[in-house]
């Protein structure tokens, strides 16, 4: 992988890292500074504030599977060991309760303790931008 690639990533964001972007961008959380797409290591990672290492990865439909699940914990593990906090952020949280998810985010990089516990996820097909509206109405 490289910064290439990278750069396509930022050009292909899903619907969940774009609503989420527009929260953190232009140190719009609490004045953090977050950048998109970031390669470290062999990995990409979605969101990514250098300032506190701290590591936003957004998790959807292709978190899922056994196997993918178990890839999330060894790149999780991996930028850990090298000095990263990482904190997953499902989508149903973007969609349906962003702005607890955005205060949980602040917290942890303020180093204060969250009250916000992310909601218990959708299964994988449920969570598709349709489906929620769906749920909401």
């Amino acid at each position: 992988m490289n910064q290439k690639f990278s750069r396509e990533l930022r050009r292909r964001q899903t619907p969940a890292e774009i609503k989420l972007w527009g929260a953190l961008r232009k140190r719009s959380l609490g004045g953090h500074r977050f950048v998109r797409q970031v390669l470290i290591g062999s990995y990409i990672v979605d969101f990514l504030c250098r300032e506190k290492a701290f590591i936003i990865e957004v998790d959807g439909d292709t978190h899922s599977s056994d196997e993918e699940v178990a890839y999330d914990a060894r790149r999780s593990k991996y930028l850990e060991a090298v000095g990263f906090q990482v904190h997953r952020i499902d989508n149903v949280d973007v969609y349906k309760h962003l702005n607890d998810a955005l205060d949980g985010i602040l917290a942890k990089l303020d180093g204060r303790p969250s009250l916000y516990q992310p909601k218990a996820p959708l299964s994988p097909s449920d969570s598709s931008p349709s489906k929620l509206r769906e749920r909401d109405e």
